[in-house]
């Protein structure tokens, strides 16, 4: 049975200092739950403190974007090899944002994906298509592509090496999330598509989990969908102890 699986994206918010507060408070509120794996995803600059922070629990720790090389003349990027020696488990590859706002196309998607799994880095590989997308039923199709060319030339895989976060870009940051039915139904189509890329026995035990305008108020129906994993939670996981209510909540 997979594991569900909570990933908390900071984004470009917290200083240093603001996210060795942000654990003094969200660890206590989170200590006893045992059941759902919780990965933090602060930004660069914070990686070593709340590494150094959450060193004794589970919690796991994620970059929010990485380069596809080891090292090099890239003025600004981190590589793979940094992030694990800050601590990193994985790495969120494909935000909405990166594709968005930076016009990362599919196949830097796919080098970054190659680059994590080659430095032992769990990929947090993120899909999703635009409200015009879904708008003219182009949906299916959309992540079909993404997923195919993202996930292109990597062949055998241990399923826990991947995430695959389905984030509708109409939803994110809209306060008008997927509903639990459309998310369900979008994750069935994701994981029939990664039973034509690796093996079915791979293709079940991947997670696949929903980001997009999650709250408190409705991480609940959309965990109970048994084809959604868990989720990619924005926002609402600024506030540890607001955070800390969605964790909770999805354990019940």
């Amino acid at each position: 049975m997979r594991r569900r699986v909570l990933i908390g994206n900071w984004k470009m918010h917290k200083t240093a200092g603001e996210a060795s507060r942000y654990i003094r408070d969200f660890l206590p509120l989170t200590q006893n739950i045992a059941s759902i794996d919780i990965i933090l995803a602060p930004p660069f600059t914070a990686l070593h403190v709340v590494a150094e922070s959450i060193k004794d629990t589970a919690i796991g720790l994620a970059g929010q974007n990485m380069h596809w090389n080891s090292h090099g003349a890239f003025t600004g990027e981190v590589s793979p090899a940094m992030l694990c020696d800050n601590g990193c488990q994985s790495v969120i590859i494909g935000h909405s944002e990166r594709r968005q706002t930076f016009h990362e196309d599919d196949n830097t998607i796919n080098r970054k994906v190659k680059a994590a799994i080659a430095h032992h880095l769990t990929a947090i590989m993120c899909v999703g298509e635009t409200r015009e997308e879904r708008d003219t039923g182009k949906t299916s199709d959309v992540l079909s592509r993404q997923l195919a060319a993202g996930l292109a030339g990597i062949g055998t895989i241990d399923a826990k090496q991947l995430i695959i976060a389905y984030e509708p870009i109409w939803a994110i940051g809209s306060g008008t999330p997927a509903t639990p039915t459309q998310a369900s139904k979008v994750h069935i189509k994701l994981r029939e598509h990664l039973g034509t890329l690796f093996t079915t026995s791979t293709a079940e035990s991947i997670q696949i989990i929903y980001g997009g305008s999650i709250t408190a108020e409705n991480i609940q129906s959309l965990l109970a969908m048994p084809h959604v994993d868990g989720g990619l939670v924005g926002g609402a996981c600024l506030d540890p102890h607001n955070f800390g209510t969605i964790v909770s909540s999805a354990t019940n």
